[in-house]
């Protein structure tokens, strides 16, 4: 009887644990991204992990691919080039004096964010989901 319980908590997780599926990440949908792990890597000197927050990036930033836009809380930026490849989508741009890149994986919506400078670079991983 125990067991019979269950069914219906299997079915909702079922049924709504996977609405994301891998044509969600492929640039055809509006996603929210977060930021889970950051590193902040000078040249010769290595590389200090952290969190997101270390390096001043948001909690959350929105995806729009409609607009070409990655909207933060503080700041968008354009997206300036946008590449769709088998099993990612690649994307990048400039702002505040650093040049960006994402790539996202388009079958789990994983991400790994990078700013660069001649001097260095932060390195954000995180995960997306549609809106």
């Amino acid at each position: 009887m125990k067991n019979m319980m269950h069914l219906p908590l299997a079915a909702l997780v079922l049924a709504f644990g996977g609405t994301a599926m891998a044509g969600d990440f492929d640039g055809s949908k509006p996603l929210i991204c977060a930021p889970i792990e950051a590193m902040d890597c000078i040249a010769g000197g290595g590389c200090e992990k952290g969190i997101p927050d270390d390096v001043g990036a948001p909690a959350f930033m929105r995806i729009d691919f409609a607009k070409k836009t990655i909207v933060g809380p503080k700041r968008s930026s354009p997206i300036r080039f946008m590449d769709v490849e088998a099993g990612q989508v690649l994307l990048q741009g400039t702002e505040l004096g650093l040049a960006w890149s994402m790539a996202l994986n388009s079958e789990s919506g994983k991400m790994v964010t990078t700013f660069s400078s001649r001097d260095g670079a932060y390195v954000l991983f995180g995960s997306c989901t549609t809106l």
